[in-house]
């Protein structure tokens, strides 16, 4: 008997239950217990480990030699909120690598290899919350790999290589409010693509190579606070485009672009700073790239030059057209008057 009044038999579970816990922390990680956290940060792991304890709430694999996420290699992880894969070297997810984790809230697959995503990529991730995706080699967003991501509110898809999205990449999620975007290869913000955002709250394009923003591209966004457009290729843009942004209010960030600085683009830029709703954050930071006469130039320096100097031209036009037409008026009329002369002189022959 031992103190207390317990026999031996009191400590078979308590037993029991360590050895449990024991083996089912892999052996190149440490759990802790009273966090439900495995950490198996840089431990030189080639593949995710086996015997994770199914209580896991976090789970950090940060930094270690992984190439790809093999089907099922979370399977019965029903617990995982936090999944924490970054700088590590995968190229492949397998179909249904992350089976099981319907409540997974954070994934983070930033600092990878990644090319493609798998179609069934969100299929059980319907509860995901935050997904990071920075720094991959990805080429192409299509509409099926992020089809169930309902619940999703940030995505970070910064530092790819994305040249091509889908219309109806981002048609399931409603709830995004932060989506990162910046240092792709995009041309084209289209209309449509994001046609089911109208919780977006920050839209970050900078560093691209947009040339073209669609008429509507921009209408469905009715939360939207910033948005980053710096650093593209844009030389024009039509001020109906950013009037149609229908938001209480919304920064604009448009320097680091090739504008054409003429009387045109100079009226946009004072519509929109006009309209309460629309701040352009850098303004003073916009520089014209051409004409060669303005190259270098602040476009908030030029005030309205532009403007003006176009209006100045367009009326000298105007008065040497205007004093053409008169000197031909007067030509044809002293013309006349020659040719009526001539007539009547020889009138005046005739008749004697």
């Amino acid at each position: 008997m031992l103190p207390g009044g317990c026999s031996l038999l009191c400590l078979i579970p308590l037993l029991l239950n360590a050895s449990f816990g024991f083996k089912l922390c892999p052996t190149d990680c440490f759990c802790y217990e009273s966090s439900s956290l495995v950490d198996c940060q840089a431990r030189g792991l080639a593949r995710v480990p086996p015997s994770i304890p199914h209580s896991t709430w976090m789970l950090d694999l940060v930094g270690n030699r992984l190439t790809e996420v093999r089907s099922r290699s979370f399977v019965g992880l029903w617990s995982l909120r936090i999944l924490l894969m970054s700088n590590n070297s995968i190229q492949t997810l397998q179909p249904q690598a992350f089976s099981s984790l319907h409540f997974l809230e954070r994934l983070d697959l930033s600092f990878n290899r990644l090319r493609w995503l798998p179609q069934d990529f969100s299929q059980t991730l319907s509860s995901l919350q935050q997904l990071r995706l920075d720094h991959n080699l990805l080429l192409h967003l299509d509409s099926a790999s992020l089809a169930d991501f309902e619940s999703l509110r940030k995505l970070d898809l910064s530092s790819n290589r994305i040249r091509v999205i889908d219309v109806r990449a981002f048609s399931s999620l409603s709830l995004l409010s932060h989506l990162n975007l910046e240092r792709n290869r995009l041309n084209v913000l289209r209309d449509g693509l994001l046609s089911r955002q109208q919780s977006l709250e920050r839209l970050l394009l900078g560093h691209n190579n947009i040339s073209v923003i669609e008429t509507e591209a921009l209408a469905p966004l009715r939360s939207l606070t910033l948005l980053g457009l710096q650093g593209n290729q844009l030389e024009r843009v039509r001020f109906k485009t950013f009037l149609k942004l229908q938001t209480t209010t919304t920064h604009l960030l448009l320097s680091s672009n090739p504008w054409i600085c003429d009387c045109e683009l100079q009226r946009v830029f004072s519509k929109i700073q006009h309209v309460r709703r629309l701040r352009v954050y850098d303004y003073g930071d916009i520089v014209c790239h051409a004409p060669p006469l303005q190259a270098g130039s602040s476009l908030a320096s030029l005030d309205s030059q532009l403007c003006v100097a176009e209006t100045a031209s367009v009326l000298v036009i105007t008065i040497t057209v205007l004093l053409a037409v008169i000197g031909a008026l007067v030509k044809a009329e002293h013309n006349r008057k020659n040719n009526q002369a001539s007539s009547d002189t020889e009138s005046e022959k005739d008749e004697k």
